[in-house]
């Protein structure tokens, strides 16, 4: 009975009967077979990783790209948005012209300021703009001599109809960039009182 058990664990030991019964003293321990090396991967597999996360990455880049082109606004003259006006229809635009005098009114209920703008160029190139807010800048009036720039940003609705989001003015009128000083008799012109 020894033997078969001697046996049994030589066996679980991987030794066969011969090496049970020569080391039966228990000289020596089983040694372990050493363990194969693991297989390398192939130098493809990691340029197949590389090809891949550097095709993600283009293409991240140039959905971004493409998304900023969209929202990108270019500010462009009275006459060049009315020029284009087929291929920017409701698309987000940034104008500049010149305030038409007398044309500034408020609408009370709902807020709304509506004016008009010409071409610097060409003032017979006119736009109609309507802005739905209660609040414009101080320095957006009316000026019976003209001369209020305006920068208007938003969206050509319908031919010769501008709906904008915002309205930023300057009176060139006012102020003399070459002096870097008020013009005489600027503030006679608003009804100002002058110091």
């Amino acid at each position: 009975m020894s033997k078969k058990l001697d046996d049994e664990l030589a066996q679980m030991a991987g030794l066969d009967a011969n090496e049970a019964e020569d080391g039966a003293g228990g000289a020596a321990p089983p040694v372990a077979k050493p363990v194969a090396d693991r297989p390398k991967r192939p130098k493809t597999a990691s340029l197949g990783l590389l090809a891949v996360l550097l095709v993600m990455g283009g293409s991240l880049v140039a959905l971004v790209m493409n998304g900023f082109k969209d929202a990108a606004v270019y500010a462009t003259p009275v006459e060049s948005l009315l020029s284009e006006q087929d291929k920017l229809l409701g698309r987000k635009v940034r104008v500049e012209g010149e305030l038409v005098p007398g044309t500034l009114a408020k609408r009370d209920k709902p807020c709304e300021y509506r004016f008009t703008i010409h071409g610097k160029e060409q003032p017979t190139q006119q736009l109609n703009v309507s802005y739905p807010q209660c609040v414009i800048p101080d320095t957006f009036r009316d000026v019976p001599g003209g001369g209020v720039q305006v920068t208007i940003e938003g969206a050509l609705k319908s031919a010769g109809n501008f709906e904008a989001t915002l309205v930023m003015a300057k009176c060139s009128s006012k102020y003399d960039p070459s002096k870097h000083e008020m013009k005489p008799g600027a503030e006679q012109a608003e009804g100002m009182p002058v110091n």
